[in-house]
């Protein structure tokens, strides 16, 4: 078998040519290229998206997740920086529950600091008042039923406009 066009493989493959493209640049794959520069994309090559397409569904990720997880195993600063991060989020998680408690402890309901914060930074007259500082609890999800709703639009959303 020849070596396929980006178009051809596109066809071969099921994925479109801009994902392809978004596929090599994630670094995820990698191609040889025509003395005019075309990429190619041979029995290897195919075999290899065959196999992407199976992992993502297997594991339900996006490729966004694929190459940052690529990005791990090459960027020794960057997977330690994370590693560290989740290694201090128990701590976090420690300091807003004893805060938590202590508001218990002086009377005052749960979250009553946040609603007092809240209030201050609605609009007025189209400026808002006071700090703009937005955090996890500003974005719970009201309804669980829909999460799985979320979960397949950002799929969708990242297999038509990856990165």
């Amino acid at each position: 078998m020849d070596a396929l066009t980006i178009n051809e493989a596109a066809q071969t493959s099921g994925w479109s040519p801009r994902m392809l493209r978004y596929i090599e640049g994630a670094g995820l794959l990698e191609l040889p290229r025509s003395a005019g520069g075309y990429r190619l994309y041979g029995p290897a090559q195919l075999q290899r998206l065959r196999t992407l397409r199976e992992l993502l569904a297997g594991f339900d990720f996006g490729l966004a997740d694929l190459g940052f997880a690529r990005r791990l195993r090459s960027e020794p600063r960057l997977a330690s920086a994370v590693e560290e991060w989740f290694e201090t989020e128990p701590a976090r998680r420690r300091a807003r529950r004893g805060r938590r408690l202590a508001a218990l402890g002086a009377g005052e309901a749960p979250g009553a600091d946040r609603r007092r914060h809240r209030r201050h930074q609605r609009p007025t007259g189209g400026r808002m008042t006071g700090p703009a500082t937005l955090t996890a609890e500003d974005f719970k999800v009201a309804d669980l039923a829909l999460a799985e709703f979320g979960r397949n639009e950002i799929r969708l959303a990242q297999h038509e406009m990856p990165g």
